[in-house]
């Protein structure tokens, strides 16, 4: 932290903790996230299978929600927490369908806890903060975990209450497994399938579900369908392929609501299947993909693969679009947009023309211009190529490159 950072003033008494002291805690939470996932990894390596697997976006977005709503409360006593406290509940809820007891849960929190302390008596050395006042972050510290601990157990004991009675118990903690990280072994989900009366298929389509989802999605799902409603980022199994049957059935039970299908594939590869759902659904949220009710991996795999990591292709756009650097932003983009055109459609300086609202003769002065710049890439097959994908990129993501 800046040593030249002036701290607020904060006097005594510390009961309650110091509204100012949010402010010097805040900036920490980024650094803090990262040590407790370190230090939590370490000591409870379970949680390194979940935090690499598929529901690691909702464990991090539980994780924010308690740091932030703890500084909050400190800045702001009594804000409402009520995002946090469901994403807790979740976490009791995933401990059950895992088979652990809660105890692992709570001695993550408390650990967390004591990386936090350890920072917070390092800021106030840094600060010169009165030993009065970390004790009374302490005292706050620990109290808030009593009640993080709390609201988790609430989610635990749901699932717990029903999970001995209840095939659905069953089947929900069976999806779960199927979706973990790396997958578990084949005994153990064969013997969890018997538990819960659900043959296991060779093949698995999984679909990603917007939340919340309809009350009446559930009821019109068919009885082989795994689901997990109750959680940040809902999906579903089908066991096998998408048929026709499967197809009409989901566009009934959907409505309402919007999802994206995966690709069917191998029991094994089912966390990929459900990765590129939800990504597909995040495309939409960006505006690349349009927003249908029910939009279907397999019809946008190139989008899918040159979109996969926009921070790469990014770098090999910068590398081979370089030569383009030195012009002004405006004629850049027209020569970029040409050359998209160009290289994709193969068409006639004429036809390229007619896409591009432009006479043909501009056409061919731009191309006169690319290749004169770009002469040696677009002839060798693997610039060209490169070239293609990022040209192909950058037009769904609606940018130039730059």
């Amino acid at each position: 932290m800046p040593s030249t950072m002036r701290p607020p003033e904060l006097g005594e008494p510390l009961d309650p903790l110091p509204k100012e002291f949010a402010a010097l805690i805040r900036p920490e939470l980024p650094g803090l996230m990262r040590e407790i996932r370190l230090e939590v990894i370490r000591a409870y390596p379970v949680y390194g299978r979940l935090l690499n697997g598929p529901n690691a976006d909702a464990i991090r977005q539980g994780v924010e929600q308690a740091l932030a709503a703890f500084v909050d409360r400190v800045a702001e006593p009594g804000k409402d927490s009520a995002l946090r406290d469901e994403l807790l509940r979740k976490f009791g809820r995933v401990e059950a369908y895992e088979g652990r007891e809660l105890d692992t849960l709570q001695g993550a929190y408390r650990l967390g806890a004591r990386v936090a302390l350890r920072r917070a008596k390092a800021m106030g050395r840094h600060y010169h903060l009165s030993p009065t006042v970390i004790l009374a972050f302490a005292d706050a510290l620990f109290a808030y975990v009593e009640e993080l601990e709390a609201i988790s157990r609430e989610g635990y004991v749901e699932v717990q209450s029903r999970a001995a009675s209840e095939v659905s118990a069953l089947r929900r903690q069976l999806l779960h497994l199927i979706l973990a990280a790396p997958p578990l072994s084949q005994s153990t989900v064969t013997e969890l399938c018997e538990a819960a009366a659900w043959q296991l298929p060779a093949e698995v389509t999984l679909v990603a579900l917007r939340s919340p989802v309809p009350d009446h999605l559930e009821a019109g799902l068919a009885g082989d369908v795994l689901a997990d409603l109750d959680i940040p980022q809902p999906h579903l199994l089908l066991p096998g392929p998408l048929t026709p049957q499967r197809l009409a059935m989901l566009e009934t039970a959907l409505a309402g609501t919007h999802a994206a299908v995966g690709l069917t594939v191998p029991l094994d590869q089912a966390a990929d299947s459900i990765r590129w759902a939800r990504r597909v659904l995040q495309l939409v949220d960006e505006g690349v993909l349009p927003d249908t009710p029910l939009i279907r991996c397999e019809d946008h795999l190139v989008t899918l693969w040159l979109l996969s990591d926009p921070p790469l292709m990014s770098q090999v756009a910068a590398r081979e679009l370089a030569p383009l650097d030195e012009l002004p932003a405006s004629r850049r983009d027209r020569l970029v947009e040409t050359l998209r055109v160009h290289v994709s459609t193969r068409a006639t300086a004429e036809q390229v023309g007619e896409i591009l609202g432009v006479h043909a003769q501009t056409v061919r002065y731009r191309l006169r211009n690319l290749d004169a710049r770009l002469g040696d890439r677009i002839a060798d097959p693997d610039h060209r190529f490169a070239l293609e994908a990022v040209l192909r990129s950058l037009h769904l993501r609606g940018g130039d490159g730059k």
